[in-house]
């Protein structure tokens, strides 16, 4: 007797020999242990589940299943003949049918089908694990597999020396680590290594037609292509990401690419996809030039390899270096042809990958150029009627790096972009709506584009924005209103319009995102033009509020703080509560700073600052003059006439105090 369906599911005390498998138990079940505590896998299926395993057994039970129910009593009673000669009839029978799964399960076979796989015989393992690579697909089967210990087992095979062995075991692991416990056993059994040996194999058998191969590649490519497989899946874990990449698998996934056959390119891509979202992979499939590759599949007809291969563009393209790879490599062609194809418009996991991947090259400037000459914003403004959010997500990144440049921002408008995009700002989905703001604010440096924005009423949309909950949002659309005030027709009358759109502004400064802080900061710096604007934002006690952000490291948040700084000064007496406030000191240092844009805001702030005399005592204390003279240097015009602005209230305070000084001695 093998097995008994009556065994608990993690001790199974079945120790009887019989004569179908002498050596049943002559290796000892590996203990797995897992370190993972982080991720646990419920083992019991939900009501649902259960509720649908009931109709199906309900249906009527074809003969097929008392048959197969048989053939399993054979295995466990019989001798080694009649468990090989049953292991080959349930192969006849379609397993991959609920039903027939349903047959094995309910009399105890995954039980005894786990057994098997501890004998020596190749031939019932062989049996054994032809069997179990079919009725994996079921969930409920693999979770069982899993509480039966089957892992163990299964890796160990891959140490076999029998190829037809390794290549089934690959695939019954291929579909049991779809459970997430089972790829930490696997990862802890040390599958993952010799999951990776199964991928070496030669150069010449991958370039080689399979019609041409013989009998002995044939099996050496079936090897592979299983490795492949199961690692595509294993790949969903981080932690197995990472040993995958100790366990040398990007050479062998760059050697891989460059096959014929498609069965095995499209698992090693599906996996090269997964492993992109980790920096180190993103820097090695660089390296290892398997950018051409990639590209060189996005031409194919196999749509699974279009969908893995534009996926993977999308995450390794956030580099520089990679998006001219993908240029070089003629890539964004074939991308731009998908998302041209009609036909695939349904497919979403197509048009995600290849619209992300067009985001991501648009934002390299030469790259921006090559896709104009392919009237790709014509394409991406068609996209925007998509009902898919990630797609749009996409489209508008898209957009938005391509409306850098005046052209495309006119062609936007041509192509009626502008309704679309202001439609969307009703979204509730976050990442969309960071990249609306951001197109729409390069949209709005156009003063054509901006008359449009103003009639579809998109200030006030892109304004309320900033009562989003997610910091990007709120940071994208508070930069976003820059532009659209000061193209405005009349933009002050446009802010005051807008009920508690100020105080909504200022209120944000109380933000704890750097990033929030900076974008609110330049746009009140815009805001504040406008003297009654101004005079709105300081009785908001505005000064105060930004008069707690001064001591701040953070370059792009100094930069903006001085500009807002520098605007609302010039109103009242702000500039001596400024100083009585003890913000001329920090400002100062912000001088210190290597970026040169820092410089021309903060010598801006310094200058309607020193203004006030005692500001320009305490500028002068704290070191100032130094700096602004090497300021009025520089190339940057608004940066001198600034640095020499408050040079000459220093000076002139300076020779006031001597000519003082002067009258009492001659009184």
């Amino acid at each position: 007797m093998i097995g008994s369906g009556t065994a608990p599911r993690r001790q199974r005390k079945i120790r009887e020999q019989c004569g179908s498998c002498p050596d049943r138990f002559s290796r000892d079940k590996r203990q797995v242990v897992v370190e993972d505590s982080d991720t646990t896998e419920e083992e019991s299926s939900t009501d649902e589940e259960e509720r649908w395993k009931d109709v199906a057994r309900a249906a009527e039970i074809p003969a097929e299943y008392y048959n197969i129910q048989k053939l399993v009593k054979y295995i466990k009673a019989g001798n080694q003949t009649a468990t090989i000669v049953s292991l080959c009839c349930l192969q006849d029978y379609d397993l991959r049918t609920q039903i027939n799964q349903f047959a094995i399960q309910d009399i105890g076979g995954l039980d005894v089908l786990v057994n098997i796989l501890e004998c020596n015989d190749t031939k019932c393992c062989l049996g054994a694990l032809s069997v179990l690579s079919d009725i994996t697909l079921n969930i409920d089967i693999r979770k069982t597999i899993v509480d039966l210990d089957g892992i163990p087992l299964i890796v160990d095979i891959l140490s076999s020396s029998m190829k037809d062995l390794k290549t089934m075991a690959a695939e019954t692991l291929s579909n049991v680590s779809k459970v997430r416990l089972a790829r930490k056993y696997v990862r802890n059994c040390g599958g993952i290594s010799k999951l990776v040996d199964l991928l070496d194999i030669k150069m010449s058998i991958l370039q080689t037609p399979r019609d041409q191969l013989t009998v002995e590649e044939i099996e050496c490519l079936d090897m592979a292509r299983a490795g492949a497989r199961a690692l595509w899946t294993l790949a969903d874990s981080k932690h197995n990401m990472e040993q995958m990449r100790k366990s040398g698998i990007v050479p062998l996934m760059a050697n891989l690419l460059k096959s014929v056959h498609i069965d095995v390119v499209i698992p090693i891509m599906g996996t090269v996809q997964k492993c992109s979202s980790e920096p180190k992979f993103q820097l090695a499939i660089t390296t290892e030039g398997m950018i051409a590759d990639i590209v060189n599949h996005l031409k194919s007809e196999c749509i699974d390899l279009k969908v893995e291969g534009s996926s993977a563009l999308y995450k390794c393209a956030f580099d520089a270096t990679t998006r001219d790879l993908v240029r070089e490599a003629g890539g964004l062609e074939p991308l731009v042809a998908i998302i041209k194809d009609k036909s695939v418009r349904e497919n979403k996991p197509l048009l995600r990958g290849a619209t992300g991947a067009i985001w991501m090259c648009a934002m390299s400037d030469e790259n921006v150029k090559e896709l104009d000459e392919m009237n790709v914003i014509h394409h991406l403004v068609t996209l925007l009627a998509d009902e898919c959010d990630e797609v749009l997500t996409n489209v508008t990144g898209a957009l938005s790096e391509c409306v850098r440049f005046q052209d495309n921002r006119e062609a936007v408008q041509r192509a009626g972009g502008l309704p679309a995009m202001v439609a969307l700002l009703n979204s509730s989905h976050s990442p969309l709506l960071e990249n609306l703001a951001k197109a729409i604010k390069e949209c709005a440096e156009d003063p054509d584009s901006m008359r449009e924005l103003e009639s579809l009423d998109a200030v006030r949309l892109v304004w309320s924005l900033l009562k989003n909950n997610s910091p990007r949002v709120q940071a994208n659309a508070a930069y976003a209103i820059c532009p659209c005030v000061k193209n405005a027709t009349d933009s002050a009358e446009l802010v005051r319009s807008l009920v508690g759109a100020m105080e909504l502004v200022v209120g944000l400064l109380k933000s704890k995102e750097i990033m929030v802080l900076s974008a609110v900061c330049a746009a009140i710096a815009t805001i504040a033009l406008d003297q009654t604007n101004l005079a709105i934002l300081t009785d908001l006690r505005v000064i105060y509020k930004l008069a707690d952000l001064v001591n701040t490291t953070d370059d792009m948040l100094r930069m903006n703080l001085a500009a807002a700084v520098a605007a609302c000064a010039c109103f009242g007496n702000n500039t001596e509560e400024l100083g009585r406030l003890r913000t001329v000191t920090p400002i100062v240092t912000y001088m210190t700073s290597e970026n040169p844009l820092v410089h021309r805001t903060t010598a801006m702030a310094l200058e309607k600052l020193s203004m006030d005399p005692q500001n320009c005592i305490t500028m002068h204390q704290s070191g100032v003059v130094p700096f602004l003279l090497e300021c009025i240097g520089s190339t940057n015009k608004e940066l001198q006439l600034a640095a020499a602005g408050c040079l000459r209230n220093i000076r002139e305070l300076a020779l006031r105090a001597e000519e003082y000084m002067l009258k009492i001695d001659d009184d």
